[in-house]
């Protein structure tokens, strides 16, 4: 898949690694955020994302560790519709202590999926048969 993108100034290009699918995000400036602090980082990049497709943007598995700060949306979407040239992509960060970022820091990380179908809910009875409930498949 080819995707048309659009890098701000500074920012760095974005690589596709073998061992996972996911792709790095990066700060594209440097941040100094306090305790308890809400910010928009800029991610210096915008993306024509095909027709029925959309991006998934969380945090790294070592954003809190490494920098303090959790996505405030828990999971950023980009649908193909955020697509001009000053579409510029955000990651919504808050606080959990003083955080430092760096411009180029990886701080999240992205996936393009394809969207869900139209779907068309029909109300009906469903399977006499039930799995037991919500947290029915035990802690082990």
């Amino acid at each position: 898949m080819k995707i048309k993108i659009k890098y701000f100034e500074g920012a760095q290009p974005l690589e596709q690694f073998s061992q996972g699918n996911w792709i790095d995000l990066r700060s594209n400036i440097d941040i100094e955020m306090k305790y308890r602090e809400f910010a928009l980082i800029p991610l210096g990049v915008a993306m024509q994302l095909p027709k029925g497709f959309e991006a998934h943007i969380v945090p790294r598995s070592s954003t809190f560790k490494n920098f303090g700060i959790i996505q405030t949306n828990h999971m950023g979407v980009v649908d193909f519709a955020y697509s001009g040239s000053e579409d510029q992509w955000f990651f919504p960060a808050y606080a959990l202590r003083i955080a430092k970022i760096k411009k180029g820091d990886r701080i999240c990380q992205f996936r393009i999926q394809q969207i869900q179908p139209n779907i068309t809910f029909i109300e009906s009875e469903l399977s006499p048969i039930n799995r037991g409930g919500h947290g029915s498949t035990g802690i082990k």
